[in-house]
């Protein structure tokens, strides 16, 4: 696929998306969507990518959902607002979800303003660092609205349920050094180093076992809604398939090498 309003480039099995259009801070278009979904997917079969990274073109990381969508909607016929509406979230809902589940690292490297949809999507990534460029508003308020891109099941998770109601049910701005304090950035590095530092962290994280990676999230994904039990059985049955896996016999014959030559 020829890509026009995202950038896709992989560099030594570090994938890096760029939302690229700059002109409208990023936000989030239909057109721009479908092309996010299939450079989502190329990451997610590639097993030569083992790590993601996702940033924005020029000033804004993503400024959410492009208001010319909003304007078609409110000119819809009243009959047909509800549904065209469910036919988007599914949509909004897909990307989200590719982004959740992706069985590979991510990191979000948040250039500037994640507003509403925007800030949504960078906390899909399993990472997120930013620059004294990064903010975040979840703005849907302002506009009658909820968070609907995962907002209201990723920020309580990061923040804790009242400081995720608070945001929320205010839509403020939360500066760099702020999102750092409550944990919606993990790192802050400076501007001019940050789609760098986001790189050489994903390098970092790609090193590891691709198996043993893609399970482990899968699991830790589910884990504040499952209860120890059912943790426990997914991490049996999770790992007795890294056991069968190449990476697991290739680190144990190396360590025991390492240990008899030791001896």
């Amino acid at each position: 696929m020829t890509y026009q309003l995202i950038e896709f480039s992989v560099d030594a099995g570090v994938a890096t998306i760029a939302l690229n259009r700059p002109d409208r801070r990023n936000a989030m278009s239909d057109d721009m969507r479908s092309e996010f979904v299939s450079a989502l997917q190329t990451v997610a079969y590639d097993k030569a990518i083992r790590a993601l990274v996702l940033s924005g073109r020029g000033s804004a990381f993503c400024a959410g959902g492009d208001i010319s969508g909003m304007k078609r909607r409110l000119e819809s016929p009243q009959g047909e607002v509800a549904f065209n509406g469910w036919s988007r979230q599914q949509g909004v809902h897909r990307v989200q979800s590719l982004l959740l589940n992706l069985p590979k690292p991510t990191i979000a490297a948040v250039n500037g303003a994640a507003a509403g949809l925007g800030a949504d999507t960078a906390l899909a990534c399993d990472f997120l660092i930013g620059s004294e460029r990064s903010k975040f508003t979840w703005s849907y308020i302002k506009r009658g609205l909820i968070p609907d891109g995962g907002g209201l099941y990723f920020l309580p998770r990061r923040v804790g349920l009242p400081k995720a109601k608070e945001l929320i049910f205010t839509g403020r701005m939360v500066e760099a050094d702020e999102a750092l304090a409550l944990g919606i950035i993990d790192r802050k590095v400076p501007s001019a180093e940050l789609l760098a530092a986001a790189q050489a962290w994903a390098a970092e994280l790609a090193q590891a076992s691709s198996t043993a990676l893609a399970l482990g999230k899968r699991i830790l994904n589910e884990s504040f809604e499952r209860s120890a039990h059912e943790i426990f059985d997914l991490g049996s049955q999770a790992q007795a398939i890294c056991y069968t896996s190449a990476e697991h016999r290739e680190a144990v014959m190396a360590f025991l090498a390492k240990s008899e030559a030791k001896e």
